[in-house]
């Protein structure tokens, strides 16, 4: 099997997925959790199944880290568990989810081609870690479709599938081989056609980078150069979307008409899910998928936000055009820092429809007794007995039996978006370790997404590379903006000069797609529709806003970054105090055309962070509830077109709630609420309304 890896490789893979009737996507929410027949002490599916079937569990997802259970030698397959899971599940009315084995590789194969070990720039793999493997290799990709095509064959007409998730939780690992490199060499041979071109696009003059000869193309994990590391980023990313897209069209050739394709998307990880997945562009790599599918854990216990919750779905549902998605893994206990207090694991569950989330699953059923993740608890621990967490669990399954028709397909009506590019993140993140500045790109997205949510403004996240009608906002903020193509500077300016409200974050309209620092004065393509430029920068040491003009108090504060704003045309809101450039412009409006652009020159403490965006949502027009954080409100409209809010209580004590609705009714407790009225909710509670 001859692999060729170049741009157009990439794209025609993506866009050669055969077609297929509209797949049939779940008509009512599902309730469920990932389930390994292998893992259990013994044979037990029926019992499992039985035990589900009493909690309101209605989909497993079963399969994807288990090729050396089904394949123990190349081409004998044992499909023993699958049967004996979908005999059982079936039997009790749970519907299956099943997963391509290939992200975790068997020791046969490892032995026989230790070629399909990945290659970092560190080195080969070693056996043992899951997503050892290089995804490109073409031992590695006949062994895959071996085993694909066998067990999607092999259950395909079976009544309880549904669907199949892609791999899982897919990267290109990091991948550096020589072959990689030499792929990535032609792909730019392909895009530059001379080397002079290259060498002008990326600055490779420096320090005697200079490429003169395609026969004396370095290796590229040792660059100094961030525009050539961040074509191999980007390069990589291309990677992942070709391998689904491939993994797609051999699925889809073997499944029955109609059973959809997910894949199970994770993002950054710092301890749980965190941000914008580096490694891959989520908004690319789902071209070829019918439904998106997330992972999203998070801190639990005195440290539940749910921000988390909010952020990972928000993207899910976006990066498919605003479709809704499916929580593939989320945590029932988790880590001991994770293990719910009791009423949690109903509010993370509504938290997650809250954003349209069409099926929450649990990682996973029953903890397992041996392996890395011995002490990663699923709904049930090794004893298999029942406990609090599975009889909560269970009254999250009555609810969605009852109510999963009626709160299937949220649609949600965001006034505001988070603009957010996988370009700016490795362009920004390429020059931390050389200017001292510890700050990363997900750390300022997640200082916006988080103010945002912290004050019950909804938001969408759209990219670049996704294809979100910026119209349709009234605010779009945009942080971070690092590294963007003209073209995608002219759509932002557009979208404001036609009467948008922007506000850009610093560090945005740096650099141009290739990472190349603009010659133009800064901030680049943005410097007219923003009204300011500025030369210098600087990490700030006791800097405040002059006179507190957003009344923060303590929160008064600048941190890790700070540009010196020269205004042309735009008037200041706000003025640096302290440190060596008192009375310098930090954050400026704009109007442009029919619109205004906003330019925030430095990191807002968290408190300050709300307070800007707030005063920037009201005068965009954007409507939000009156509650904060602890208290969340998210709202959407059902399939019936009632109005819907949950209404969310992140806190350890119980909280009356004042909502401005129409009268309405909770369908979790069926009672009546009056116009205008307000709730009540416990510790960790939740209501689901519906406008009357």
């Amino acid at each position: 099997m001859k692999f060729v890896c170049s741009v157009a490789t990439i794209a025609a893979s993506i866009a050669a997925v055969p077609a297929q009737a509209a797949p049939s996507l779940p008509d009512t929410v599902l309730f469920g959790a990932a389930y390994y027949d292998e893992y259990t002490p013994s044979p037990r599916a029926e019992q499992d199944a039985a035990m589900m079937k009493a909690a309101g569990i209605s989909v497993v997802r079963i399969a994807e880290s288990t090729w050396s259970t089904l394949e123990p030698q190349p081409g004998q397959f044992d499909f023993t568990s699958i049967d004996r899971t979908l005999v059982a599940m079936h039997r009790n009315g749970i519907k299956v989810i099943v997963g391509t084995p290939t992200y975790a590789i068997p020791t046969w194969l490892a032995k026989a081609h230790p070629n399909v070990l990945v290659v970092r720039k560190d080195g080969p793999a070693r056996y043992g870690p899951r997503q050892n493997m290089d995804i490109t290799d073409p031992d590695f990709r006949a062994a895959a479709e071996r085993v694909i095509v066998a067990l999607i064959d092999h259950v395909r007409d079976h009544p309880a599938v549904i669907g199949y998730q892609l791999d899982n939780e897919t990267k290109a690992y990091g991948v550096a081989s020589a072959r990689v490199q030499a792929a990535f060499q032609a792909s730019l041979r392909e895009r530059f056609g001379s080397t002079d071109a290259l060498n002008k696009t990326f600055g490779l003059d420096y320090w005697s980078n200079r490429i003169n000869s395609w026969e004396d193309f370095p290796d590229v994990t040792g660059t100094i150069n961030a525009s050539l590391g961040n074509a191999f980023a980007e390069y990589q990313r291309g990677l992942v979307n070709e391998y689904l897209a491939w993994q797609a069209g051999l699925v889809r050739a073997h499944a029955r008409p109609k059973q959809f394709l997910t894949q199970n998307f994770d993002l950054e990880w710092r301890g749980y899910s965190y941000g914008v997945q580096p490694e891959v562009n989520h908004w690319q790599a789902a071209r070829p998928l019918d439904v998106a599918g997330v992972d999203i854990y998070h801190p639990s216990q005195g440290a539940l936000t749910g921000a988390e919750i909010a952020f990972g779905g928000d993207l899910a549902r976006s990066i498919k055009g605003g479709q809704n998605y499916i929580v593939v893994e989320t945590q029932a206990q988790g880590f001991p820092q994770w293990t719910p207090y009791p009423g949690q694991l109903r509010l993370q569950a509504y938290s997650h429809l809250a954003s349209g989330a069409n099926m929450i699953a649990y990682w996973h059923w029953a903890s397992t007794g041996a392996g890395l993740e011995t002490y990663w608890k699923g709904l049930l621990s090794q004893d298999y007995a029942p406990n609090p967490v599975l009889a909560e669990a269970s009254t999250i399954g009555a609810d969605l039996k009852r109510l999963g028709k009626r709160l299937v397909n949220l649609k949600k009506d965001n006034k505001v978006a988070l603009y957010v590019s996988n370009a700016a993140l490795t362009g920004m993140d390429s020059f931390a370790f050389v200017t001292g500045d510890k700050l990363k790109y997900n750390d300022v997205v997640r200082r916006m997404y988080d103010a945002l949510y912290r004050q019950n403004i909804e938001a969408d996240i759209v990219s670049p590379d996704g294809a979100a009608d910026l119209s349709r906002y009234k605010l779009v903020i945009v942080p971070a903006l690092y590294a963007a193509s003209d073209a995608e500077i002219s759509k932002l300016n557009a979208y404001a000069k036609a009467g948008g409200h922007v506000l850009y974050t610093f560090k945005s309209g740096f650099s141009d797609e290739n990472t190349r620092v603009r010659a133009s004065v800064q901030p680049g393509g943005l410097a007219e529709a923003a009204g300011v430029t500025f030369s210098q920068f600087a990490v700030p040491q006791g800097v405040t806003l002059a006179g507190d003009p957003y009344k923060a108090g303590p929160a008064n504060t600048a941190s890790d970054w700070q540009e010196m704003l020269q205004p042309t045309t735009a008037s200041v809101l706000a003025r640096y105090d302290g440190g060596g450039w008192p009375g310098t412009a930090a954050l400026t409006r704009n109007a442009f055309g029919k619109g205004e652009v906003e330019y925030l020159g430095f990191m807002p403490s968290p408190e300050l962070a709300e307070k800007i965006l707030a005063e920037a949502s009201d005068r965009a027009g954007v409507q939000r509830p009156a509650l904060h954080w602890p208290l969340i409100q998210r709202s959407g409209i059902l399939t019936d077109g009632k109005r819907v809010h949950y209404v969310l209580n992140y806190a350890a004590t119980p909280a009356s709630v004042p909502i401005a609705l129409p009268a309405a009714h909770d369908l979790l407790s069926g009672k009546a609420v009056g116009a205008r009225q307000p709730i009540d909710l416990p510790a960790w509670g939740v209501a689901v309304l519906a406008e009357d």
